[in-house]
């Protein structure tokens, strides 16, 4: 008789996790608090993008939709930073062909849906809020779409439900459970910039674009339809702040001081600013994520991160992926299964929180600073001239499965061998192999 297992939340990170895991046989319930999004495909596509790189298209290739979902996506090679002038610069990602791929949240979570609900041994549960989890007994409680409440009993309990997860609440109950939870001062608001009359793109199409601003700034992701999703980053209070920008006349106002470019390609503004909710960006760390062998949690249920460096749902399908592993290595020891998987996700989770904090730095402001343009500049040259002996930081985060950590570590050394270069001024001498072998020490 198939083991049992039970999936809190039903997004993206645990209808992946029952598609791995119904491939191996289990006999799995998926529980998810919202209506069934299939019957609302139009609101669906309509969510905040998302940008897919190596390692979730990683994910998606084990259970075959890497390519469909390719086939979706908008791919983006670089950054196209807009100035207050409305001057544009261009900075690649990566190598020439390497992108981010920009990706409908709704659309992706609807394939996957469709996907598990092909498997006769994954039963879907909407409308299904989680009130509590006797962990111990494998027995979860749901208020159910009519009101009533009802006991689900399992093997195992996985909790994908999400940064503030019912599944986190319990064990946070527990004893020596750490627990870090912390806001940015920055909000974020959804805009958008429509597709031209013919359903042309009105900026460049393989592009994430930036208006970096300082203290704030703006992006916008491409969509298939011709339109850009636009998200506004302002901080909460001060001179420059969702606060402070209050009525039709103070929008209009600031936008055409920082964003005269993308304004007049904005006709929803007022409606879309004043209609949309102004959301807040929080980091979760936490620590164990699983409970002996009844229960483990994945996704931002374990480690939610801010989404500057575009990894969030990258890093949940990773952690489906090692959970995977471990169920291979360790076959139905779930002790080993859930503790080996904690230990190689941890580390690799707080460094990834860590350097998506970092990029909103980057990307707010320091991609109008010469100096550190000058230091990307070098970067990109290195990456071409010695790709064996060279990694950024971005490549090792977003173009490669190199464990989080890692990527971070490197990045820090990375970093001392392009000031010691510009210090002595030898951005010619990068070309001769013979000065690099003095400072490849450095990164070693």
């Amino acid at each position: 008789m198939a083991e049992k297992i039970n999936i809190i939340g039903g997004g993206l990170s645990g209808t992946l996790m029952a598609i791995y895991l119904a491939k191996r046989g289990f006999e799995i319930n998926l529980f998810e608090r919202r209506p069934d999004m299939r019957n609302n495909r139009i609101s669906a596509g309509k969510s905040i993008n998302l940008a897919l790189s190596t390692r979730g298209l990683f994910a998606l290739e084990k259970v075959g939709l890497d390519q469909e979902i390719l086939g979706d996506a908008i791919p983006m090679y670089g950054r196209m930073i807009h100035n207050k002038k409305g001057e544009l610069a261009y900075q690649p990602y990566g190598k020439e062909g390497q992108a981010i791929n920009s990706v409908s949240r709704g659309r992706l979570n609807i394939r996957l849906l469709e996907l598990a609900d092909e498997f006769e041994n994954i039963t879907l549960h909407f409308e299904t809020k989680c009130t509590d989890v006797n962990i111990e007994a494998g027995i979860a409680t749901f208020e159910m779409k009519d009101g009533s409440s009802q006991t689900f009993t399992s093997d195992r309990i996985i909790g994908t439900d999400g940064a503030f997860a019912a599944t986190r609440a319990r064990m946070q109950m527990g004893d020596r459970f750490d627990y870090n939870q912390f806001y940015l001062p920055v909000g974020y608001k959804e805009l958008e910039i429509p597709a031209g009359d013919l359903g042309e793109f009105k900026m460049e199409k393989n592009a994430l674009h930036i208006w970096p601003r300082g203290a704030f700034m703006m992006i916008a992701l491409p969509n298939p339809a011709g339109d850009f999703t636009c998200t506004l980053f302002v901080p909460f209070d001060g001179e420059t702040s969702f606060n402070a920008i209050k009525t039709r006349e103070d929008v209009e106002k600031f936008f055409a001081e920082e964003f005269p470019d993308a304004t007049p390609m904005m006709p929803t503004l007022l409606e879309d600013y004043f209609k949309n909710p102004t959301s807040s960006l929080v980091t979760v760390r936490c620590y164990p994520w699983v409970k002996a062998d009844k229960l483990a949690l994945m996704g931002d249920a374990a480690h939610a991160v801010v989404p500057f460096y575009g990894q969030g749902m990258n890093c949940s399908f990773e952690d489906v992926v090692v959970m995977d592993e471990c169920i291979e290595k360790y076959g139905s020891d779930w002790n080993k299964v859930f503790d080996e998987y904690q230990k190689l996700r941890k580390p690799n989770a707080d460094a990834i929180s860590e350097l998506a904090i970092q990029n909103y730095a980057e990307m707010a402001d320091k991609v109008g600073d010469k100096h550190f343009l000058h230091k990307k500049h070098i970067e990109h040259d290195l990456s071409d001239l010695y790709p064996d002996k060279f990694k950024s930081q971005y490549e090792l985060t977003t173009f490669s499965l190199s464990p989080y950590k890692y990527a971070l570590d490197q990045g820090k050394k990375n970093d001392v061998l392009l000031e010691t270069i510009i210090a002595a001024g030898a951005e010619e001498k990068i070309k001769d192999p013979a000065y690099m072998e003095t400072l490849w020490h450095l990164i070693d």
